[in-house]
């Protein structure tokens, strides 16, 4: 997941050092322990990877929520963690 937050700072030309990226981060992992704990009881998270996935999509909806750039082309599409976040979440 480490991994998938460098990433995506470089591709937004964000210094990870930037202050703002505190409260990001946390609503990040609030929204990613939620999801992951529904995901796997509806068995859309299984596998490593669908966790890492999960946690791209996570902090990519956070970040456009607080008015940062649009991700979706920084991201793969998954269509089940797509739908996890925007029905079973809000």
């Amino acid at each position: 997941m480490e991994t998938i937050q460098k990433e995506f700072l470089v591709r937004l030309k964000i210094s990870p050092l930037d202050i703002r990226l505190k409260r990001s981060r946390e609503e990040t992992l609030t929204m990613f322990e939620r999801a992951w704990d529904l995901g796997t009881k509806q068995g859309i998270i299984a596998a490593e990877e669908d966790i890492a996935s999960l946690y791209a999509h996570c902090l990519a909806k956070v970040i456009s929520l607080a008015g940062g750039k649009a991700l979706d082309q920084l991201m793969p599409c998954d269509e089940r963690i797509i739908r996890l976040l925007e029905k079973d979440l809000t």
